[in-house]
């Protein structure tokens, strides 16, 4: 940090979401501005924890400088919206990301004009409804299954999610909790795993029951032994006292909860969605809501000549399995009586390609990240080379590396405003595949694919469509996308010239696989991601570390010792990126 201040010289410095105490060299000799997720006069390092626990109903984001006393700085802006009832984690990538960008414009612009003196901090303007609240710990997370109903369950691990989770014990063992939704129909003893799904488990409450689809076991802690003698003082003192060595700790990352629960679940029945190969069918507003009555990854329904596929994976992860599932119902949907399939996804997330910490988690590695890169490949095959149907990409939720490429796959694309695109693999030390030297060429040209792949920077909604990346943005929140996709959807399905653009594409597709087979630019791809994955000392021509290392450290959330100079303009480009 002092050493980007001293090369930058930067006149201010906004702190998004920190995680650390600012050096008070830093706060003290320049201008400092913490973003707090939480509305004026609230403190602490819990903030939306408690907010989401309690139950309250507006929230907001305040813009304070940084003083001695943490969050009690002058304020400079703040913004505030209606809370939904969603989890943490949602709530971070959509309100709290708005009402945050919100207020960092505001602070610029006063800090910009010179004249603009900061509001004190002082607890007896009626404005200032917030109050210091002490870190939560998970006594008071804790869930008791024999007296908390269904709706304090889902606030408990909704106010947990993404961290730190909520812990909790099954078979002796004790494990965080992550991704919890309502089931409507099963019933059980309070407690009581009940059945399975697609990586979740379904456990019984005293009013009816929840998924959860992920767990994380807690870390074994670190242990030390000393030999004491009791009695005998000053005697000893200068004896060297004899020490066990000390036992690494046992470190585990967020996985699948039946991945985690393994044999301990082989008596539980698996508990079905029949709908189209998994599918279910919703009410679009309860997907993007979250108010579904069960737990499902994937929705399908057809109206008015179009099939909308809706997938929803958590954090956007796409592991072998759910590839493969994917793929199934996208034939299936291919095989009904319609016109134009949508392919879209939750609230959080489009995809993220493929999933590394189930790849961690393998006995090789290296053999399941080639099933889990194959099986994305098979997915996006099938819908590059559609023949019966015109497809849709809608982008509601963040995009990156493969699963960013797949929405490329489509016929249109479409994003929604104000999502992060990252079409780049080097960070993670990969070459890329999934078709990703056929698709993004033909979007953008070769010129502008290279520079997309090698510079490794994200790019906006807004920067997407000026480079032909998408073919549109709907400037809408979450609720309302459905609604335009929809009609752009029907629009197309319906339009005179259908015939003829599906003509056309079948034309151009048989035109590019002459120039090129799609199995010439796989093998290529593959032949590279092969030495990324079955060759440990491989790094990637500008990757900074190889797949092993660049895997252990993102799945165990190991942070970059100093900013990457992809990043770091002020810095000389001597360090990775």
């Amino acid at each position: 940090m002092r050493e980007g201040i001293a090369l930058f010289k930067p006149d201010l410095i906004i702190c998004p979401f920190l995680k650390d105490k600012i050096p008070d060299d830093i706060w003290q000799n320049h201008v400092c501005i913490i973003i707090h997720p939480g509305i004026k006069g609230d403190r602490g390092p819990s903030s939306m924890d408690w907010a989401m626990k309690d139950g309250v109903e507006e929230w907001g984001v305040t813009a304070l400088q940084a003083a001695a006393v943490m969050d009690a700085g002058d304020i400079w802006a703040s913004a505030t919206f209606k809370r939904r009832p969603v989890n943490k984690a949602r709530m971070y990538r959509h309100e709290i990301m708005k009402a945050g960008i919100e207020v960092i414009l505001e602070t610029v612009k006063r800090f910009e004009s010179g004249i603009y003196l900061p509001e004190p901090l002082d607890y007896t303007h009626e404005d200032v409804k917030g109050k210091l609240r002490p870190l939560m710990t998970q006594k008071e997370r804790r869930i008791d299954w024999q007296t908390d109903d269904v709706d304090t369950i889902i606030k408990k691990i909704y106010s947990a999610d993404n961290q730190p989770g909520v812990l909790d014990s099954f078979f002796d063992e004790e494990y965080y909790l992550y991704g919890v939704h309502r089931e409507g129909r099963l019933l059980g003893n309070p407690g009581e795993i009940v059945a399975i799904r697609h990586g979740a488990i379904c456990r019984a409450a005293i009013d009816g029951a929840v998924w959860i689809t992920h767990l994380r076991k807690k870390d074994t802690p670190t242990e030390t032994f000393a030999t004491t003698v009791l009695g005998l003082g000053d005697i000893l003192k200068d004896v060297p006292v004899k020490k066990k060595p000390t036992v690494a700790p046992k470190k585990y990352f967020k996985l699948p909860a039946t991945m985690v629960l393994g044999d301990s679940l082989k008596d539980v029945p698996e508990y079905p969605l029949d709908v189209l190969c998994g599918c279910a069918t919703t009410n679009y507003n309860d997907l993007y809501a979250g108010v579904s009555k069960t737990y499902h990854e994937m929705w399908y329904k057809e109206e008015n000549g179009v099939g909308h596929l809706a997938f929803d994976f958590y954090n956007g992860a796409m592991d072998t399995e759910k590839c493969q599932r994917l793929k199934e119902a996208y034939l299936a949907a291919c095989q009904r009586p319609t016109k134009v399939i949508v392919l879209s996804c939750g609230m959080d997330f489009w995809s993220n390609g493929i999933h590394l910490n189930v790849i961690e988690a393998a006995e090789n590695p290296a053999d399941e990240a080639w099933h889990n890169i194959n099986a994305i490949n098979d997915l996006i095959y099938e819908i590059i080379t559609t023949k019966t149907h015109l497809v849709i990409s809608a982008m509601l939720g963040n995009a990156a590396a493969g699963g960013l490429i797949m929405a490329l796959a489509a016929d249109y694309v479409y994003a929604r405003g104000g999502l992060v695109l990252n079409p780049h693999y080097k960070t993670m030390g990969l070459y890329g595949s999934e078709y990703w030297t056929y698709l993004l060429p033909r979007r953008v040209g070769e010129e502008k694919a290279i520079e997309l792949t090698e510079n490794c920077m994200q790019i906006s909604t807004q920067e997407a469509k000026k480079i032909g990346l998408i073919d549109g943005i709907v400037y809408s929140d979450g609720y309302d996308f459905h609604r335009h996709i929809t009609q752009l959807a029907e629009r197309l399905a319906h339009s005179p010239d259908y015939d003829e653009q599906l003509r056309q594409k079948s034309e151009e597709r048989t035109c590019d696989e002459q120039k090129k087979p799609l199995a010439q630019y796989r093998a290529e791809e593959l032949a590279e991601m092969r030495k990324c994955f079955y060759d440990p000392n491989h790094i990637y021509p500008q990757a900074c570390a190889n797949f092993d290392t660049a895997r252990y450290e993102f799945v165990h959330k190991i942070r970059s010792t100093a900013t990457p100079s992809r990043l770091a303009k002020h810095r000389p480009e001597n360090s990775c990126s």
